[in-house]
């Protein structure tokens, strides 16, 4: 009877641990799909403020070549930018964790 009683407890642990690696699962998917759609967000930021900038002052002619190396350039900046925080953030989880 006891054994039964525990064959039954430890196959409803297994089934709840399961639960919780595809829950654990689905979490990192969408905190990557998450992070992907906050990069998004950050270049097309990024192309609007370049845009906006070089539009404000500008004559009628705009030079295109010109404003898509200052997109990229500061593509570059924010990714950068982004990069720093990110391992920053790490810095401070590893040294919580330890």
């Amino acid at each position: 009877q006891n054994e039964k009683e525990l064959q039954d407890v430890v196959k409803q642990q297994e089934e709840k641990m399961l639960q919780l690696i595809d829950k654990s699962g689905e979490v990192t998917r969408l905190k990557g799909e998450v992070s992907q759609l906050k990069r998004s967000l950050q270049r097309a930021e990024t192309e609007a403020k370049v845009l906006w900038e070089e539009m404000r002052g500008q004559e009628p002619k705009v030079d295109t070549a010109y404003v898509q190396e200052r997109v990229l350039l500061r593509q570059e900046v924010d990714k950068l930018r982004l990069l720093l925080l990110e391992k920053e953030d790490e810095n401070l989880l590893l040294s919580d964790k330890y």
